[in-house]
């Protein structure tokens, strides 16, 4: 059951970050534009009092991927934290690629350090998670 959510999750993903509204096959390579600057694109938000579009934009890039790498991480217990942190920012790059072959959104590597970042808390959540299992069972052991 787990899985199939999981992959409802990678489906959302992808609408909202490339197959958008204004998703063309039509617009490759004609529309990308790329920002490379980290993090300059928040201050206006910052400076303009746009704190609610600032939290949905920078919150919500780490949010979006802590399924990710929760899930990776319980799934692949052996794959490890690192493991499941580049998987997720392969994936992050490849929706960044994306973004700019087919001209929607913007690409910037704020969403690829932010996504990553998201990716790296849900596997070390769940890693907490199991550590925490592992030695109540081991306390529950001793104790019988």
């Amino acid at each position: 059951m787990l899985t199939l959510l999981f992959g409802v999750y990678l489906l959302v993903l992808l609408r909202i970050t490339v197959f958008r509204e204004d998703f063309s096959f039509d617009h490759l390579m004609e529309n990308g534009n790329i920002n490379s600057e980290l993090f300059t694109a928040y201050i206006p938000f910052l400076r303009g009092g746009f704190i609610g579009l600032f939290i949905y934009l920078f919150v919500g890039n780490i949010v979006w991927f802590v399924p990710l790498g929760g899930y990776l991480a319980w799934r692949f217990p052996r794959c490890g934290v690192w493991l499941a942190t580049a998987a997720g920012f392969l994936l992050s790059l490849a929706i960044e690629t994306s973004q700019y072959v087919f001209g929607v959104g913007v690409t910037e590597l704020d969403d690829l350090v932010l996504n990553t970042a998201g990716t790296f808390l849900g596997a070390v959540f769940i890693k907490g998670i199991e550590r925490c299992l592992k030695k109540r069972s081991n306390r529950k052991k001793k104790e019988t």
